[in-house]
């Protein structure tokens, strides 16, 4: 009979857990005959209840030293600062499309690029096409009326304006790449991070238990699994910064070969006056007149 109640009162400390076992323990001791079953169901629900409360996030925070706290405060700064990134660029993206996309259908529908010099100039360049059609038309204009005036404007107009084109897309490529260094150290630093502070935390974790007296398997498991949560940490900041760099890093290239292809067409216009020979605008209905800009 005792070791029926023993077993079931076992059960109960595994099934509802430490603090309702430790209630239903202290109630049945009270029951006369049965203080010799509860005594070792009593130390199963206190290790429970032990156990249970020593583990979690905070709890290893809690615990760890000056190391353990200054690496979950880089991991969270880590954290804040790629999602931080993930965000603005992902709006700056978004915004920039649709008006580029935008300046492009006004671009291909002018009658000329002097419309175009004036719809800039009047809403103005807020975004890479725009900027590039400014410069260039602005470049091939200046060299055509005063000539090489300094060192940076020496040689034809057509070198020139390439010049003009290719430090506009330079700085239209730094200013699209802006924050991807930071997210790619983030994506290969934060596991790095993690396994150090599991190492640091499993190495303390293991001091502790070895000048404790009655080592179980408890105690070992319960602080060596807390330490593997800097692991998980580690991954949980990495794989989103991975995630979002290769992605921006894809429209980034997709982007900036629009560009190239939109100054082709642009530079060939300026130099020119004419449409480029594969008539792809035509096809597509979008025609442009140059013949203001002819003879410059």
């Amino acid at each position: 009979m005792i070791d029926l109640i023993g077993g079931a009162m076992l059960a109960l400390a595994q099934a509802v857990g430490p603090e309702t076992a430790a209630g239903a323990v202290h109630a049945a001791a009270a029951t006369p005959g049965a203080a010799a079953a509860v005594a070792p169901v009593a130390a199963v629900a206190q290790a429970a209840e032990l156990a249970a409360g020593s583990q979690g996030v905070l709890h290893f925070i809690g615990q760890s030293d000056a190391v353990g706290k200054s690496l979950f405060v880089f991991l969270l700064l880590m954290s804040l600062a790629s999602w931080y990134l993930i965000l603005m660029k992902g709006f700056t993206h978004l915004r920039i499309r649709q008006r580029s996309k935008k300046f492009l259908s006004e671009f291909w529908a002018a009658s000329s690029l002097e419309q175009v010099e004036n719809e800039i100039s009047t809403h103005g360049a807020d975004e890479p096409f725009a900027r590039l059609a400014s410069h260039a038309i602005h470049a091939q204009k200046h060299h055509a009326k005063y000539g090489a005036l300094k060192l940076e404007e020496s040689g034809s107009t057509a070198a020139f304006v390439t010049r003009t084109i290719r430090k506009v897309i330079d700085e239209e490529t730094a200013r699209l790449e802006n924050g991807l260094t930071v997210l790619a150290s983030v994506g290969s630093t934060a596991p790095f991070v993690g396994l150090f502070g599991t190492v640091w935390g499993v190495y303390h974790a293991l001091l502790s238990i070895s000048m404790a007296d009655g080592v179980t398997i408890n105690r070992i498991a319960g602080p060596v699994g807390e330490a593997l949560i800097m692991t998980g940490l580690g991954l949980a900041v990495a794989i989103p910064a991975v995630l979002a760099y290769n992605a921006f890093v894809r429209l980034n290239r997709v982007y900036l070969a629009q560009i190239d292809a939109f100054a082709h067409d642009l530079f060939t216009f300026l130099t020119t006056g004419q449409q480029v020979d594969d008539g792809a605008h035509e096809r597509q209905g979008r025609h442009i007149s140059l013949a203001s800009t002819r003879g410059n």
